[in-house]
């Protein structure tokens, strides 16, 4: 569903733009070398766009050092503080993300609105679930997606009032279909880009699971701008799930998609840890590849026949298979250089 075209930094969102990748910083951000590194490192790991938490004033100092430092958009996450908005913005911000119903008095959010209009900066207008003021609680007898998408487009229209649309929608919940339905209701009431995720969403596992569900069901039907998969863990898992999850569902190509079989008794080599070493290894190729890792000699060559190139072990010796065909026998511990040195003249 085609959205306004929002202009973020250097990089655009929206109308028919691909969807970008967002993460946020775990680092303390007023330790501008830490929450340099680390923005560093996910923007090699395919990072679009980044936000960094700004609870005090020392932060929002931080940011005007930290953004001559990376190569991506910087977002200011607020809660509470419009004078914290206002600095963020003073220091650089690319976009601030606010929920105005935390912010506090018309007047103060106004403020920010005035900041953000002198320099043309998008605000993100966050809503969740958990914070959803009483009286649509009571309106709607809970919390629901109703409740959720009024709620935001309350808010959008403050704003809007104000003489401002440089506007990112965020509306999220850590109940997924929850989340599904409310995207699937505020799509048709808005030209707003969606920024897209479900909060809270938890663990590596769990965290995922949710993730790929809620975004696969909302992006699927062609919702959604920019997304964050939220997970309580290192940022740069974020950025690989999300990787993932928008090549799974043909929203990005490039990159090698490892593909591996699940272990079994025939198994006669460490597999997971090859699995993950491989998966490791790939993510720094720029390469539009599938690439297989299987377990045993047997059923490998077969099993990878759909993959431009496979590795299976066997014991003592694996096979490098290339389009289904074994191309040559190595040592087993010779198989990832061997993966490797395939891979480094593959387009030769």
């Amino acid at each position: 569903m085609e959205t306004k075209v929002v202009k973020i930094g250097d990089r655009i969102i929206g109308g028919n733009n691909p969807i970008l990748i967002q993460s946020m910083t775990n680092t303390k951000t007023e330790d501008i070398t830490a929450t340099v590194q680390q923005i560093n490192e996910l923007t090699e790991l395919g990072c679009d766009i980044i936000r960094c938490a700004v609870p005090t004033m020392e932060a929002a100092g931080a940011l005007k050092e930290i953004k001559k430092q990376i190569r991506i958009p910087l977002v200011a996450d607020i809660h509470f503080d419009y004078k914290l908005a206002i600095a963020a913005i003073e220091n650089g911000a690319d976009k601030i993300r606010i929920n105005p119903g935390n912010i506090g008095s018309t007047e103060r959010v106004k403020a920010v609105v005035d900041a953000a209009k002198e320099r043309n900066i998008p605000i993100r207008v966050g809503v969740n679930s958990g914070s959803l003021e009483k009286d649509l609680v009571e309106k709607y007898h809970g919390v629901t997606a109703e409740g959720i998408v009024e709620s935001a487009l309350d808010k959008v229209k403050l704003i809007e009032d104000m003489g401002y649309d440089n506007l990112v929608i965020s509306i999220k919940s850590s109940n997924v279909m929850m989340c599904v339905k409310a995207h699937e209701l505020i799509a048709t009431q808005t030209v707003h880009p969606l920024h897209v995720g479900i909060t809270e969403a938890g663990t590596l596992i769990s965290g995922n699971i949710k993730s790929a569900i809620g975004l696969g069901l909302i992006l699927n039907q062609g919702i959604g701008d920019t997304i964050r998969v939220s997970l309580t863990g290192s940022p740069l898992e974020e950025v690989k799930s999300a990787k993932l999850i928008l090549r799974t569902l043909g929203l990005r190509t490039g990159g090698i998609e490892v593909v591996s079989c699940p272990t079994c008794g025939r198994t006669q080599i460490n597999l997971i840890g090859l699995a993950n070493k491989v998966e490791t290894m790939v993510s720094g190729y720029d390469l539009d590849i599938k690439v297989a890792v299987m377990g045993c000699v047997v059923n490998g060559p077969g099993e990878a026949k759909e993959a431009d190139i496979g590795i299976a072990g066997g014991k003592g010796e694996g096979i490098i298979i290339k389009h289904g065909q074994v191309y040559k026998k190595v040592p087993e511990n010779e198989l990832l250089p061997a993966l490797k040195y395939e891979l480094d003249h593959w387009s030769e």
